[in-house]
């Protein structure tokens, strides 16, 4: 196999690709990436076998073939190199040879017949802005469950109906809930993938309104966006019927500026760090919301203007559970809903039902 490539459409590609490459595997071959021809150029794919990356690139081909090349020392290699063109020579033997300029480095390549072959994956199908999804999960994968006891909850839930999209994660503790106006399949679907592949893929996406087409069978969804195509394996078992935990009404509603509550937390945690319980507290008393948190170093407290519908409240969080949604959130105002000390706190838009979010509080002694 022998074929020239742009050096710099080459690491592109590669940087890509070597999103699902295994590292330590049982399978050596998994830690490589398969360069193949084909009719559109230079094929690269790389799969863990839970997340499978392809894409092409042009090349020109002096002889065809295919090839494993340890994928690690290969991006390293191809970063390092100048941009121009990059010659690859693979003999009989599959002992790789890389020529950039005055640069010559040999590599011993794998043979490909062991190389897994990426799922076929056939089932509704449709389209959306690579933005918008690259936006959703973003904003909802901070809260999926690291504790592998319950493994479905290590992922996304993707709800997928004809007029509306959702992105639900959840571990416990909290909940995250984005959801867009999309034109999607025939069929609804609900399926979840794991998060730590559904954050490879977020980084994959551009910030763009290019599409991004989904593809969901049984086991796998496929996404399309120009020359790469993702497969990733979905997660087994059934989600948390997170809809039945979403309070309904709620005793005391409260409007507040985003960035002067998370102003005042940021500040508020640099004691509730210090303490063990790590714990920050709201006090709701009319128009004013009172920010506080102790531990043996000291205390501090903040004081908000808000606007308030009901009850007042004495409320207690881990503190980094509220700062992983304000994070997550860009509005200038945004909707707090109560309903006791020991019921969660419903985060939400002033208007609208784009995102919500759920934060159970921590039941302390005066609170």
């Amino acid at each position: 196999m022998r074929f020239t490539c742009d050096t710099n459409e080459l690491n592109a590609s590669l940087s890509i690709v070597s999103r699902a490459l295994a590292v330590r595997s049982p399978k050596p071959i998994l830690e490589g990436i398969l360069f193949e021809a084909c009719d559109e150029g230079l094929r690269l794919t790389c799969t863990d076998l839970a997340l499978g990356i392809e894409t092409t690139i042009p090349a020109s081909f002096a002889e065809e073939g295919r090839v494993v090349l340890p994928g690690k020392l290969l991006c390293e290699v191809v970063r390092k190199l100048p941009s121009g063109t990059v010659e690859f020579n693979i003999s009989d033997r599959l002992q790789t040879t890389i020529r950039c300029a005055a640069s010559r480095t040999t590599i011993t390549g794998l043979d490909p017949v062991e190389y897994p072959e990426l799922p076929r994956v056939e089932g509704p199908s449709f389209s959306m802005p690579q933005g918008v999804l690259r936006d959703m999960v973003g904003r909802t994968i901070f809260a999926i469950a690291v504790d592998e006891s319950r493994p479905v909850l290590t992922g996304c839930l993707l709800e997928i109906g004809k007029s509306e999209m959702r992105v639900v994660a959840l571990d416990g503790y909290r909940l995250a809930l984005r959801s867009e106006i999309v034109d999607g399949p025939d069929k609804d679907v609900s399926a979840v993938v794991g998060g730590r592949v559904l954050g490879d893929i977020a980084k994959i996406l551009a910030d763009t309104e290019e599409p991004v087409e989904l593809c969901f069978s049984r086991s796998h969804v496929q996404m399309n966006l120009g020359n790469t195509h993702i497969v990733a394996r979905l997660l087994e078992g059934e989600f948390i019927r997170y809809r039945q935990i979403l309070p309904e009404e709620w005793q005391s509603r409260v409007t507040v500026s985003r960035s002067e509550l998370s102003s005042a937390i940021d500040r508020a945690s640099l004691i509730a760090r210090e303490g063990k319980s790590n714990l920050v507290c709201f006090k709701i008393d009319g128009e004013t919301l009172d920010v506080t948190s102790n531990s043996e170093m000291g205390d501090v407290e903040e004081k908000i203007t808000v606007t308030t519908e009901g009850k007042d409240i004495t409320i207690a969080f881990n503190v980094r559970y509220i700062t992983d949604v304000l994070k997550a959130l860009s509005d200038d105002e945004i909707v707090m809903r109560f309903n006791s000390n020991v019921s969660p706190c419903v985060i939400c838009p002033t208007q609208g039902e784009r995102y919500l979010y759920l934060v159970l509080p921590v039941r302390v002694f005066n609170a």
